[in-house]
């Protein structure tokens, strides 16, 4: 601290202001705390909201809407081939994100939270200096540390504004519609933002070095997914590596190895979705008592607690799932535990939702991981083929519930279909109470909708589904 420095007092420093930090900063605030978020954007919101979570959903959604408009024509219903304005489809995005960080903004003043766009760096485990705006320096009580995570870069890859080797921010910018695309990983990002430019035009190659795509999720329901876009890639590559990119000026040469025939292929841009690191370096943490595990994440608590009593951490930079409703509830309750509550992150069943089309969202157990552990479970599945809605909708999928057969309580669910992700609450509210399948089966679900396929998954188990055979036992 420099002699005569104005110091700034706080009962609470939020350092980031993405879905943990701005979630925390307002349940504080709620609570009775003066609080100060400083984040590097000059808005809150974080990388979901300006280069994750709402431009690829935007993005998705137009796309959603030109596959329906190609095949209403089954149903007797053509429209002309979809034009595309890539101007105004990025105009489009960047209106929906402006107008939810507006509003965050005015959350953020309503509040009585003070926001400092700067990077906190902590000097010791009371005070932080803000740089980047002119150097503030302020005191607090307690700290939580929501700091996020960054795409990880390949060994020798840099990812450069405006370069053919993209990450997700690079390529959610909509920069043009490459005539050949190459996607790196086949998680999450990687297939929603290829599924983006395929819809749009791009000739997609994706390559993952795993022997399946979404490991992690259970096979019957990424099946139906791998079907689609191996229709609407030009191909797909597991157990494929990339050993080499070059670019130039006018594209990027791809070295490749594993199985995949032609070894070496040229791409008009490359997108590298391999996963992502935590944001917790360069924030000071070597000046407080807050320790990392061996992968660089905050060890904490249930109570999002770090091993230094006045800090708390939350989001991707605390580890486990990278999702922002993840972060959101962590939030909440690091604010909660510093103003007295008797809170902790303690959840059954964190959803995850794959938006692509077929979208894929699952909750709780999944029957791979039931079957790693040893553990006795019954899985039922309702077909969408038996799902008068879905028929009149002209979609597939399948709803695929997990059961403890001796409780009979609701364990996983898993659903792959149009508007997965609208229905898979359900499952994790039935989770979460420690609902039976009983429960869910005679609880009634109004017909024709998609959600009735989680009554019948259930009624399954029961062996009274009306729109499927009862299995033999």
């Amino acid at each position: 601290m420099v002699m005569g420095e104005f110091t700034q007092e706080t009962d609470l420093l939020v350092i980031g202001g993405g879905p943990g930090g701005y979630a925390a900063a307002f349940r504080a605030a709620d609570l009775g705390m003066d609080v100060t978020m400083v984040e590097m954007d000059p808005r809150p919101g974080g990388v979901c909201l300006f280069r994750g979570c709402i431009p690829s959903k935007t993005l998705l959604y137009v796309t959603e809407l030109m596959h329906d408009a190609r095949r209403s024509s089954e149903m007797g219903l053509t429209f002309a081939e979809p034009k595309i304005d890539i101007d105004r489809l990025r105009a489009w995005k960047d209106t929906v994100i402006d107008k939810l960080a507006n509003g965050l903004v005015e959350l953020t003043r309503k509040r009585g939270v003070l926001f400092i766009q700067g990077k906190a760096v902590l000097e010791d485990s009371s005070h932080a200096r803000v740089q980047n705006t002119g150097s503030s320096h302020i005191r607090f009580k307690h700290a939580i540390i929501a700091t996020g995570s960054s795409t990880r870069a390949p060994d020798g890859v840099q990812f450069k504004p405006g370069g053919r080797i993209m990450d997700s921010t690079g390529a959610l910018e909509l920069a043009d519609i490459p005539k050949r695309l190459l996607v790196v990983g086949g998680g999450f990002v990687g297939l929603e933002t290829g599924s983006v430019y395929a819809s749009l035009g791009s000739k997609t190659v994706l390559v993952e070095y795993n022997g399946r795509i979404m490991s992690g999720i259970d096979q019957d329901l990424t099946r139906p997914l791998l079907t689609r876009l191996e229709a609407l890639f030009e191909s797909i590559h597991l157990n494929t590596n990339v050993t080499s990119l070059v670019e130039d000026e006018s594209g990027v040469n791809v070295t490749f190895s594993g199985e995949i025939e032609e070894k070496n292929q040229r791409f008009d841009r490359v997108l590298i979705a391999v996963g992502r690191v935590p944001n917790s370096e360069g924030i000071g943490l070597e000046n407080t008592k807050v320790k990392l595990n061996e992968r660089g994440f905050i060890i904490v608590d249930q109570q999002r607690r770090t091993t230094d009593e006045k800090i708390f951490a939350v989001g991707d930079v605390a580890g486990g799932a990278m999702l922002a409703h993840k972060s959101m509830h962590e939030g909440k309750v690091a604010a909660e535990v510093i103003s007295g509550m008797p809170s902790a992150f303690d959840f059954q069943a964190i959803p995850a939702v794959v938006y692509t089309d077929p979208q894929i969202a699952v909750c709780g157990l999944s029957e791979e991981a039931a079957r790693k552990r040893g553990r006795n479970v019954k899985v039922t599945r309702f077909p969408w083929s038996a799902s008068g809605r879905a028929v009149s909708m002209g979609v597939g999928g399948m709803t695929k519930m997990i059961i403890d057969p001796d409780s009979q309580r609701v364990l996983g669910l898993g659903i792959v279909g149009r508007d997965a992700g609208e229905m898979i609450s359900e499952g994790v509210m039935a989770i979460e109470m420690g609902a039976l399948a009983e429960d869910l089966a005679l609880s009634i679900h109004p017909h024709p909708t998609l959600s009735e396929a989680e009554e019948e998954a259930a009624e399954a188990f029961l062996g009274s589904s009306t729109h499927i055979l009862p299995q033999k036992k």
